[in-house]
């Protein structure tokens, strides 16, 4: 019997592709920095940005004061830019995403939350319309691990007072989250209703996952 689903945010609740793109690429043109040099820090510094050793903030003044065009304007811009970017996702949530969660709590059913996040990305999760549907949430870069490592999944649902075969687990198939979960011993299944053919989306339909089209057809399945 599922007691508890737990989900990934980006691509699975929320999408990056229904609204304006700010990643790299986006921050280097308005840094006027050639796009490889903007991403020798920037990818650099993926996985500790990750797990909250470094903020946004922090590594956006290095890369600025590394290629010689930092000022206090530039700076804010790129900042502010990027928060209202990771705001804007949350004005693009599928339709069918809060009546889903809407039935999961109408059903008892307990909701968590497993996010790989960066320190913009937490403020902008936790200020958001879906964070009081959650009973738990592991962000990466507040529990300083991420996934596919089992720390953050057995944590969760440690914290939800469930085990991990009473829990399904729902995300888009990035950071081999799917595996890493069935890992543990929970239920699993790949969210595809953001996928986008031509999106440079973090990942594919992948065999051996049942796939759901739409969130409401996720009641279906518990």
């Amino acid at each position: 019997m599922i007691k508890a689903v737990i989900f990934d945010m980006y691509e699975t609740l929320i999408t990056h592709y229904e609204s304006p793109l700010y990643f790299g690429r986006q921050m280097a043109a308005d840094a006027g920095i050639p796009e490889n040099k903007f991403g020798e820090l920037w990818h650099a510094t993926e996985d500790d940005r990750s797990i909250g050793k470094m903020t946004f903030e922090e590594v956006i003044e290095v890369i600025l004061r590394e290629n010689g065009c930092y000022s206090e304007a530039l700076f804010h811009r790129i900042v502010q830019k990027r928060i209202e970017s990771k705001e804007e996702c949350f004005r693009h949530i599928h339709k069918e995403i809060i009546p889903m969660l809407d039935g999961l709590k109408e059903r008892g059913i307990k909701v968590g939350l497993i996010s790989n996040c960066f320190s913009e990305e937490a403020y902008a999760i936790r200020k958001s319309v879906l964070f009081p549907y959650f009973d738990v949430a592991f962000l990466s870069y507040e529990q300083g691990i991420q996934k596919p490592n089992a720390g953050i999944f057995t944590g969760c649902v440690a914290q939800l007072g469930v085990k991990a075969d009473e829990c399904l687990y729902v995300g888009d198939g990035g950071s081999h989250e799917l595996e890493a979960a069935r890992e543990i011993g929970m239920n699993v299944v790949q969210a595809v209703w953001y996928l986008r053919e031509g999106a440079h989306q973090p990942c594919g339909r992948k065999e051996g996952f049942e796939q759901i089209e739409s969130p409401l057809e996720l009641l279906k399945a518990i």
